[in-house]
């Protein structure tokens, strides 16, 4: 069986092919893997699902959620048993925590060798625990198709997250033909699998406050992305005339040339942040919506930015979140048909009072904007000194299209690329803003780029991050994956050496390393390296880059006293 085609008559196939045929009716047109299940990943290309063949186990998880935050599918990853499985724990983590569904498919070892210690036998119940939905072996061959879209439904429904399936070695390499489950017909491979709108009672009530408020703002966070809300928030927000504000995953919910758009907000917005200037109208608010917004530490400095006196409504698909920091009014359902409820709602009401005081809101909100523009003429307009990466952005912002996939690692990367590159008309901003691990960014850009392959794809990374990863540099040229990856090479983990320095006044060894040259790095991968260590240098840099048909790898030798707008370095910020 090579032809995808013929599939469709099959009545039966070995274990590993109906394996197959479960995944590419589900939806699924790649795997991350790198071989194991061998059985498995061969049936996959014989009916034409073609492996992403990671170089690390940690990077296709990574690549696997970028591919699911820009197609809302749901992607497969794949693993061999033991050590293997392990190193897809952090990735199945952020998944978990940033509620994108990953189906996690695990080799066992077969079933008569369990608790034997089989060649790299482990408790994959026990490992998975923490950072999956669900975690199931197929017991036995007859119901293969069955677990197999049990994992897809379980990671697309309700809050979606990852599901990990393991596959008895026994099972997989049976090399007999079994009937085919034919009572199996659904494609459950997309997300949100069903949409449920809050009690429309409660909304009403949300109507109310929000027309009645003196001052309310909305402030949406990654759900409304992950929704595919940004029609109906975008809906809202200029029809209902109430300004928005985004969390870091929440950025490109809203156009931020848009009057009404406050821009991202928490932590960062110390010194040359752009949303600073508005902190007074956050603390001011009498009416918060909060939507898919999960009031985590970063996104609201560590709760200190958002009003204790402030009435709050809360959209979320997952009951637990409304009222965890901040109690609510509940609305309990799908961002993208809530919001769409509410608004029909206001208009029904009338949004008089909301009108009225819209033109001093846009003013307030465009003087911010001007005062941030005062704040960053010296950066920007600099010509000679050390590269400050605000100056490097201002020069990328200038090359993006109006529907570039804009990719950041954690950590300052996140941060830089928050606040000095613009959510735009139809741009993809993506954060791996879960837990916020290091090493995310590159091979996050390659599944934002296998996702999309005629879209630009921009990544910034930090050197500390990049060196997790850029093994996946020969990933990018062996399969032809092209993206534009510039690192932050300021020869520290920044994050840590700042932090540490702003509240320690002192720093640990690991902070400061020797020097890497990543041109080299990406030389011997046989990937284009670009050095830039002048800023008049970075306008070239650049235009060679993004006209690249290839990855290029960008070494941006920037000033390691670069202190970004985080508010706890405003002391060390000069």
């Amino acid at each position: 069986m090579t032809d995808s085609a013929e599939t469709t008559d099959v009545k039966q196939a070995t274990n590993a092919m109906r394996i197959a045929l479960s995944l590419k009716r589900n939806g699924v047109r790649y795997i991350f893997g790198q071989s194991n299940p061998p059985t498995v990943t061969l049936a996959c290309s014989d009916i034409g699902i073609e492996q992403i063949g990671y170089r690390q186990e940690n990077s296709g998880t990574y690549m696997a959620q970028a591919y699911a935050m820009c197609t809302n599918t749901i992607p497969v990853v794949t693993a061999q048993h033991g050590p293997a499985a392990t190193l897809l724990v952090a990735g199945l983590a952020e998944s978990l925590k940033a509620s994108y569904p990953v189906v996690a498919l695990v080799e066992e070892v077969s079933r008569e060798e369990e608790e034997k210690n089989a060649f790299q036998e482990i408790d994959h119940l026990e490992l998975f625990k923490g950072v999956a939905k669900w975690i199931k072996k197929i017991p036995i061959q007859e119901r293969i198709e069955d677990y197999v879209d049990m994992a897809f439904k379980i990671a697309a429904s309700g809050r979606p997250g990852p599901t990990v399936l393991l596959l008895p070695k026994d099972i997989i390499t049976d090399t007999k033909e079994y009937p085919i489950n034919e009572t199996r017909s659904q494609n459950s491979g997309v997300f949100p699998l069903d949409r449920t709108t809050a009690d429309s009672a409660k909304i009403d009530e949300a109507a109310d406050l929000l027309r009645e408020a003196k001052q309310p703002f909305i402030y949406a966070g990654g759900g409304v992305v992950s929704s595919g809300a940004l029609n109906e928030i975008r809906e809202l927000q200029e029809e209902c005339s109430i300004p928005v504000a985004t969390t870091t995953m929440g950025k490109g919910s809203v156009d931020e040339e848009h009057p009404l758009t406050m821009g991202p907000i928490g932590y960062y917005m110390g010194k040359r942040g752009v949303s600073k200037h508005l902190k007074p109208m956050v603390q001011e608010a009498d009416v918060i919506l909060l939507v898919g917004n999960r009031t985590n530490q970063n996104g609201t400095d560590s709760w200190t930015l958002l009003p204790k006196e402030a009435k709050y409504i809360h959209i979320d698909i997952d009951p637990v979140e409304i009222g965890r920091n901040y109690e609510s009014l509940r609305l309990v359902g799908d961002a993208k048909l809530t919001l769409a409820a509410l608004k029909e709602s206001l208009l029904k009401k009338g949004v008089q009072k909301r009108t009225e005081t819209r033109e001093s809101v846009e003013k307030r909100i465009q003087l911010s904007r001007e005062m941030h523009k005062e704040d960053m003429k010296e950066i920007y307009s600099a010509e000679s000194g050390k590269i400050k990466v605000e100056r490097f952005l201002y020069e990328v912002e200038k090359r993006l299209d109006d529907d570039h996939i804009v990719v950041a690692d954690a950590s300052i990367s996140s941060v830089w690329n928050a606040n000095y590159l613009k959510a735009i008309k139809d741009r993809k901003f993506i954060f791996p803003r879960g837990l916020a691990g290091l090493g995310w960014g590159l091979p996050m850009g390659m599944g934002a780029k296998i996702a999309n392959p005629d879209k630009k794809v921009f990544c910034l990374v930090g050197d500390g991050g990049f060196g997790h990863v850029w093994s996946e540099l020969e990933t990018c040229k062996r399969l032809g994956i092209q993206v534009v990856v510039a690192v932050i090479n300021n020869g520290i983990l920044g994050y840590q050496k700042y932090a540490e320095t702003a509240m320690f006044g002192r720093y640990t060894n690991i902070c400061d390393f020797s020097f890497v040259d990543h041109t080299q790095i990406a030389a011997g991968c046989g990937i284009k390296g670009i050095k830039v260590d002048t800023i008049e240098d970075i306008p070239a840099a650049l235009d060679e880059a993004f006209q690249s048909n290839e990855t290029v790898v960008i070494d941006l030798l920037s000033d390691p006293n670069n202190i970004p707008p985080v508010g706890v370095m405003d002391a060390i910020n000069n």
